[in-house]
């Protein structure tokens, strides 16, 4: 403890706080996290699309599908309103897309946007597994075209592409 001596010639303890190594422990505290912040920061520069509520063209054509999760914890995969495993799955989509190429008259008469597309509505509270097995067997089948139906928020701006 530091004594001053005051003109009166008692001696009373100094009432001041050091601070200096309050602002030492600070500048080092400073310094360690200005050198560690640009490290923890590392990302890949990416551009993430810019998301707005597309409406879809039903086509006759296209495939809608439904995924649930079923009671006992399994996938429920639904062609339509008619449930299916994952072997049926399979053979439906084959069988499926052989008849519109064979109706477009071969392979050569079709472009890529006549292809059939296939919609599938997943479940909120369906595993990701699920959802990625129904993709997995329908790009194995053959389709090309695998998009999500969703239920845009409300107030949400829609674009349509002409």
């Amino acid at each position: 403890m530091a004594i001053s001596t005051s003109s009166g010639g008692d001696d009373a303890p100094m009432s001041d706080i050091n601070t200096t190594p309050l602002v030492d422990v600070m500048l080092v505290l400073l310094i360690i996290f200005l050198i560690a912040v640009p490290v923890v920061i590392q990302t890949v520069p990416i551009r993430l699309p810019k998301v707005a509520f597309e409406p879809t063209t039903t086509k006759p054509e296209n495939v809608s599908l439904s995924v649930i999760k079923e009671a006992d914890g399994s996938c429920g995969v639904y062609w339509n309103l008619t449930r299916v495993t994952s072997d049926d799955l399979l053979t439906r989509a084959v069988d499926k897309l052989k008849k519109d190429i064979e109706k477009a008259g071969g392979v050569q008469n079709m472009n890529p946007d006549d292809l059939p597309e296939v919609h599938i509505r997943g479940d909120i509270d369906v595993p990701y597994k699920c959802i990625g097995g129904t993709i997995f067997t329908m790009q194995r089948a053959g389709y090309p075209k695998v998009g999500f139906i969703s239920e845009p928020e409300p107030g949400s701006i829609s674009i349509r592409r002409l």
